[in-house]
């Protein structure tokens, strides 16, 4: 099958929905199938030899963040030149309602259109404002994937229909196969926590996030920090991600901040290696997430996971089964359940064996099967999808400028 996937955000800023694409590029490509993924990037951006570059994006606040999108004339050349030597058997557009490359595929193409849900936001009024610009664009795709209930449940109250839910994927065994590394285990066996001989009770928390968007929740894990540390001073946190590590610390005392490690940006590889190192995988998130895809892949790593209650995650979580919840914002619920995490070796296995069991539902074997399956539902008896030349004057008509 030729297989064309549009990819909304920059592909040189890592994000969750650019990581869900590459993979599923990457899993089809395994399985056989000719696949092209359409991106905005920078000049100069390495690329993989399936992406193609649809040019430079812009940051454009959106939901809660500022995402880098791809739009307007310049864009739609770029996007009808990429359908027409594409000759694709079906076209998978992610984030379709935002104003990105998806909703210039969807003006574009003719022919069968997947388009995934990505997006929870139960209060969007730009949504609803732009139903009228979206609707001849929603009204040619064939079929809706949201990547859970929450998503599923921002498309229907704000743009009518329905979707099958279908949530992100991950490759469990990459995870599950990383070797932890030593400096970044609690000393003394193999990352157990608790004091050896005349070592104070502690404990490593591991975060993984932008730390400059509130959102990431990296403010409510450094407001509860002190709490764990009187209770366990040997603790430490180490983070990962992007943003000002200085402003980060700034709300602790000094003489807690070098508890905190700072790790930047970190690869696959690290990443896998880091969430199979620490005690207890922190997710303070505070609102915004469809799914949480950082939750997956900690418990494909075998990490114990404590995260806030947000629907989507208490759902990725079998509702508190598989990881522990804590009530959202609340840095002292925070601190009191790390403090009983990293004193209970016994409760951090019991998550491990259970998370490590119920993550198996997410890994691509699966999540692969079901969007292919959606695929070949569209494709039975549809000729390939051609470029459409309305666009043109589809984007006249809502006035949209060069790029």
């Amino acid at each position: 099958m030729r297989i064309g996937i549009v990819c909304p955000y920059s592909w040189d800023v890592p994000g969750g929905v650019q990581f869900h694409i590459r993979d599923l590029a990457e899993h089809l490509i395994r399985l056989g199938h000719h696949v092209s993924v359409l991106a905005p990037a920078d000049d100069g951006t390495p690329l993989p030899p399936y992406v193609v570059s649809a040019g430079r994006a812009v940051p454009v606040p959106y939901n809660g963040s500022v995402a880098r999108l791809n739009f307007g004339f310049l864009s739609a050349a770029r996007v009808r030149r990429w359908l027409h030597d594409g000759t694709f058997d079906v076209i998978h557009i992610h984030e379709p309602a935002s104003p990105s490359l998806g909703l210039l595929a969807c003006w574009a193409a003719q022919g069968p259109i997947v388009a995934t849900f990505h997006t929870s936001n139960p209060r969007s009024r730009a949504m609803i404002a732009a139903y009228p610009i979206l609707q001849p664009a929603l009204e040619k795709i064939s079929a809706r994937i949201a990547v859970s209930e929450y998503a599923r449940r921002t498309l229907v109250e704000h743009l009518g229909g329905d979707a099958v839910v279908i949530p992100n994927g991950v490759d469990v065994d990459f995870f599950a196969r990383a070797e932890p590394k030593a400096a970044w285990q609690t000393e003394g066996a193999g990352g157990a926590s608790g004091g050896g001989a005349g070592r104070p009770a502690g404990g490593t928390l591991g975060f993984i996030g932008r730390i400059d968007e509130p959102r990431k929740g990296l403010p409510v894990l450094m407001r509860a920090l002190p709490k764990i540390l009187e209770a366990r001073p040997g603790t430490r946190l180490l983070v990962a991600g992007r943003g000002d590590e200085e402003e980060a610390v700034a709300s602790l005392p000094a003489s807690m901040r070098r508890h905190v490690e700072f790790l930047g940006m970190v690869s696959d590889e690290d990443k896998a290696r880091l969430l199979r190192s620490v005690d207890v995988y922190v997710a303070p998130n505070t609102g915004g997430e469809s799914f949480g895809i950082i939750l997956v892949e900690a418990l494909s790593a075998g990490a114990p996971v404590l995260a806030s209650d947000l629907d989507a995650f208490a759902q990725v979580l079998d509702q508190g089964e598989a990881g522990e919840l804590f009530a959202n914002e609340d840095a002292d619920a925070l601190a009191d359940a790390a403090i009983r995490l990293l004193g209970d070796p016994r409760r951090r296995e019991e998550l491990r064996a259970r998370g490590s069991a119920h993550v198996r539902r997410f890994d691509w074997s699966t999540v692969g099967a079901d969007i292919l399956a959606v695929y070949e539902t569209v494709t039975d008896g549809a000729a390939s999808v051609a470029t459409d030349e309305r666009t043109t004057g589809l984007l006249a008509r809502w006035g949209l400028g060069r790029d």
